[in-house]
């Protein structure tokens, strides 16, 4: 198992690590910084640096069976080395504020219309989100566009837990997906919650609280399907 530093500190930029494991597929490591994607988020990507002075470019990061794998040049590592990981902080940070806007959506379209997510997808400071709406319109966009950024006025804090599976599950609501997209027999479940707006099982990375995501723009909307509608965003500051 890899150690995910990022499922609990989203600010860290860097850690040291030792290579446990080399593959056709990269290097994993005992403990990363590096976020591998998931639930739309992409992947965090930067470099790392080696106890001889190379630095390796380091644009592909994947999960499986719970160990992270890093892609690195083939044959740039052994296992024992000892690296340091160091992700592009502009580019994860302009995500978790994208990956918190949607969660603001999210939370407000929930509260005030009762809609679950059939679906997302994010880059850096835009991003979409499909809804269980059998109606969307620009008078309907321009309400939620205003609700959500009275959330952002708010700043209100943003809490990181890892819960057992019971204890998270016996939360009402915790899914806010139309279909569950956790894994079955996880005994640990990650869950972000914006005090006083949006508590769910999540894993990816967020900020602190909702002010320091910017301003949220809704720009645009369209039909996917007779009960399925798209909303997209970007943040600015």
């Amino acid at each position: 198992m890899t150690e995910q530093l990022y499922n609990t500190d989203a600010y860290l930029r860097e850690c040291e690590a030792t290579v446990a494991e080399v593959s056709d597929a990269g290097v994993i490591l005992d403990r990363t910084v590096f976020y591998p994607g998931g639930g739309g988020q992409p992947n965090d990507t930067g470099v790392m640096l080696t106890a001889g002075g190379s630095e390796l470019e380091v644009g592909k990061v994947s999960g499986r069976g719970g160990v992270i794998v890093h892609a690195v040049p083939e044959g740039s590592l052994s296992t024992g080395d000892s690296v340091t990981c160091r992700i592009d902080w502009d580019h994860r940070y302009h995500l978790m504020r994208t990956h918190t806007a949607l969660h603001i959506l999210c939370g407000v379209v929930f509260r005030d219309y009762g809609a679950l997510v059939t679906g997302g997808n994010m880059t850096p400071l835009a991003g979409r989100m499909d809804f269980e709406f059998e109606n969307m319109s620009a008078e309907l966009t321009g309400e939620i566009e205003a609700a959500i950024n009275i959330e952002v006025a708010a700043d209100r804090p943003i809490e990181v837990k890892i819960l057992p599976r019971a204890e998270a599950f016996a939360i009402p609501d915790l899914i806010r997906t139309k279909i569950s997209l956790l894994p079955e027999g996880i005994e640990e479940v990650r869950t972000i919650n914006i005090k006083g707006l949006d508590l769910q099982a999540d894993g990816g990375t967020h900020v602190a609280s909702t002010g320091e995501v910017g301003h949220i723009n809704i720009v645009g909307h369209q039909s996917k399907g007779r009960i399925n509608k798209r909303i997209r965003i970007e943040v600015t500051d």
